[in-house]
């Protein structure tokens, strides 16, 4: 156990310390720990590229991204799962095929749409682009509301409920061990994401953090230490969003593994 940890571990140990590092010590010894700490890459990483604008970009897109996701993937599984029928049926099975389908295979027809649609570089378009991934949270959507008892919805309807509201002030408030492990994967999915601003963001000012990880790499050389400080940057939120998150994880999917 110990070893496998500190083989988890070693990579995020070698990437913090060399920021902290000048380019010449982290070539002489990248693993060691630094003769004398410095923040100067991180000074030079603020003032030298748009870090904060990358990162309130990355937030935009992730914040609006998940929310859009969630709400879809959620009211798709609604009808499949309470109202039953051979359109639902259909409609699942061919969601169920498209989500089989990889991303990369349709990377060339979804460009040329993209670029139709005059998506190309702009925020909105990469938002409108993730919300495809709303097919996996209505998968996970739908085998959690199977734990539901119908009897709920059915006195909801009794009282004079509409379809409308059993949803939003019944199922959805129930849904919400499941809502959050969907939130975690997204935004960790979103955030980390590289191949999709790469090919639909190419204005600077609109950048991600991750694509910004990408452009210190040089055409002939890498600035390790401005590399991996930007890396840090990019990962640090991240990391802390997953460790105040992680218990829900497990907590949702169990949840939803089993009918009740």
């Amino acid at each position: 156990m110990l070893p496998a940890g500190i083989a988890a571990f070693f990579p995020f140990y070698l990437i913090v310390i060399n920021t902290f590092k000048t380019m010449q010590e982290t070539a002489r010894n990248p693993v060691a720990l630094p003769s004398k700490w410095i923040l100067t890459n991180y000074i030079q990483v603020f003032e030298e590229t748009a870090v904060l604008r990358s990162f309130g970009n990355t937030l935009t897109i992730t914040f609006f991204s998940v929310v859009l996701i969630v709400l879809i993937g959620a009211m798709g599984a609604y009808p499949v799962v309470f109202n039953a029928n051979r359109i639902t049926r259909i409609a699942m099975i061919y969601l169920l095929a498209g989500f089989m389908i990889p991303f990369q295979a349709t990377l060339i027809p979804l460009f040329q749409l993209m670029s139709d649609l005059h998506l190309i570089d702009k925020h909105y378009g990469l938002i409108i682009l993730y919300t495809s991934n709303s097919v996996f949270v209505f998968f996970l959507m739908m085998g959690y509301m199977k734990t539901i008892p119908r009897d709920l919805s059915e006195a909801a309807t009794i009282d004079g409920c509409s379809v409308w509201g059993i949803f939003w002030r019944i199922i959805l408030p129930l849904l919400k061990p499941i809502t959050i492990t969907s939130v975690i994967f997204e935004t960790m999915w979103i955030w980390n994401d590289f191949l999709a601003p790469m090919l639909f963001l190419n204005s600077s000012s609109k950048s991600t953090l991750v694509l910004q990880i990408y452009k210190a790499k040089g055409e002939f050389a890498v600035q390790w230490p401005m590399f991996m400080t930007l890396t840090v940057i990019t990962l640090v939120p991240i990391f802390i969003f997953f460790l105040l998150m992680q218990k829900h994880i497990v907590k949702g999917i169990a949840a939803g593994a089993v009918k009740g």
